[in-house]
């Protein structure tokens, strides 16, 4: 059953289930961006203020899951490059790519969410948490927002919603107490969100459990792809561009640059390349941008060695030395001529060496040396739960099973793409 589906019927599949799970929240998105634009047209108001990271990334989901199913169904190009078989390495990749997309719209929550930590800390996989909601309508005129603020406050997640209380337990009598591991509480009921008279109480589900601050661990995994594929990418092009630079160099220049060129990267293959990004990163600081150059900078090596070896070769060609000699030049020379001709050696490689940086980038932030306390990453969330390994095996073992199966995913599909290249390697 598996082999009849094609790729493409799997995004589309999972782009429409996340539609209709997602409905509601979708449709709440919709009614923020079409106030936002009617508002800014209509120029009543300044909304720069209102344009933020979340904003924007919100609408960039929203406007992708109606465009991209269309855009595969319609092109006929994009089913034909997509028309592979389905397999549990690219079932697994394109969650990832899915989820890098469309974070926001999968889990409506910000990855640094916490509030109440004595409630929801270190719950376990598929744990409840009952919450209230404050009642603000009644503030005076003078200290409320506006209404385009408003709804962007109460559809847009953030970090913290001062709005929202979880809960142990609660009973209602003439006043609505709660219980916070113990602690009681007493709220009068004019200042709740009611339904049929009575006080709201809602129930918030922790698909994968929450951590020792109380953020979602499953909301957490989702962000953490980002940073994954970010800086993975990042330092894949980063890699590229030193190699072939350098191959080009050393092949067309030749003699003692390639001489030095050579040897500089034997050195770097020689010394383990993990100390020098730590004792980079330990020296000068880390952050997204940072990891991305360092780890971009410390994988050139084995790219040059295979594009340097077909540039040799290249060079002996009849239709390369008549392009040299019609005086093309040599930036046209590295494009038309010789990238078409290693790209696919070229592109086997950077898929083996996404993963070995996925890997490092993991490692860093497990070591502290990673992208930073701002955002969610799988080393880091291993590192964090590590001290409640006892109590808590969730903390490690959800971001570590996830970065697992995300590495042989990745290599897996590198075997798959040297197999169909090169039918004799088995």
């Amino acid at each position: 059953m598996l082999n009849k589906i094609k790729i493409w019927h799997f995004i589309v599949s999972v782009i429409g289930l996340i539609i209709i799970l997602r409905f509601g929240y979708i449709i709440d998105l919709l009614t923020v961006y079409f106030l936002f634009f009617q508002t800014l047209f209509a120029g009543k108001e300044n909304v720069n203020s209102f344009i933020t990271f979340p904003f924007i990334d919100n609408f960039i989901s929203l406007c992708l899951i109606f465009l991209l199913p269309i855009v595969i169904i319609v092109s006929t190009g994009a089913k034909k490059k997509l028309s592979s078989q389905l397999n549990f390495s690219s079932i697994f990749i394109i969650l990832l790519l899915v989820s890098f997309v469309f974070a926001p719209i999968i889990t409506k929550q910000h990855p640094d969410f916490q509030k109440n930590i004595s409630v929801t800390k270190l719950l376990p996989p598929f744990s409840s948490s009952n919450y209230i909601l404050l009642n603000q309508s009644n503030k005076d005129e003078s200290v409320r927002d506006n209404k385009l603020k408003d709804l962007i406050d109460s559809k847009i997640p953030k970090s913290y919603n001062d709005k929202i209380i979880f809960i142990d337990s609660s009973s209602f009598n003439s006043t609505f107490q709660y219980y916070q591991s113990g602690i009681l509480s007493v709220i009068d009921i004019n200042k709740l969100e009611t339904e049929n008279d009575k006080p709201f109480i809602g129930t918030k589900l922790f698909v994968l459990g929450t951590d020792e601050f109380g953020r979602d661990v499953f909301t957490r995994i989702v962000y953490g792809c980002r940073i994954s594929i970010i800086v993975g990418m990042g330092a894949v092009f980063v890699s590229f561009f030193l190699g072939i630079i350098l191959a080009f160099i050393a092949s067309q220049i030749g003699g003692l640059l390639r001489i030095i060129i050579n040897r500089i990267t034997d050195l770097f293959l020689a010394f383990p390349s993990i100390f020098l990004v730590v004792l980079i990163l330990a020296l000068f600081g880390s952050n997204i941008l940072s990891v991305i150059i360092v780890l971009g900078f410390s994988g050139w090596m084995s790219l040059y060695k295979i594009a340097s070896s077909e540039m040799i070769s290249l060079k002996q060609k009849e239709y390369f030395l008549t392009a040299e000699q019609i005086g093309l030049k040599k930036l046209r020379l590295l494009i038309r001529e010789v990238l078409p001709v290693i790209i696919v050696p070229v592109i086997v490689n950077l898929i083996f060496q996404l993963s070995n940086v996925i890997l490092a980038e993991s490692a860093l932030s497990y070591l502290g040396l990673g992208t930073g306390s701002e955002y969610s990453s799988w080393g880091s969330m291993i590192e964090s739960g590590q001290e409640y390994i006892t109590q808590s095996w969730w903390l490690i073992f959800i971001p570590g099973i996830t970065l697992i199966i995300t590495l042989l995913s990745i290599n897996e599909a590198g075997r798959k793409f040297s197999q169909k290249i090169n039918p004799t390697i088995r």
